[in-house]
């Protein structure tokens, strides 16, 4: 697999590198890893919302606005 940088992207890459004593190459594989990890559990996410939704477990907006700023308020005090 290859993958194209674009120079501002690569440029960076090489200053992370340089200020933690890595490889990019090694700092491109774990940056990878982690968004690939990320974008697994979104996925899950969404579609574990799908089938709440079909099953019909779902929330009326006013009751999710609700409950939103409740808990703002409790973290407020």
């Amino acid at each position: 697999m290859e993958v194209r940088l674009t120079p501002e992207v690569e440029t960076e890459l090489g200053r992370i590198a340089a200020r933690s004593g890595r490889w990019p190459q090694q700092i491109a594989a774990d940056v990878l890893t982690r968004g690939i990890e990320y974008e697994s559990r979104f996925i899950a996410s969404v579609e574990q919302g799908i089938a709440s939704a079909d099953a019909g477990r779902v929330m009326r907006d006013e009751d999710v606005l609700a409950w939103l700023e409740a808990e703002e308020a409790r973290e407020s005090s």
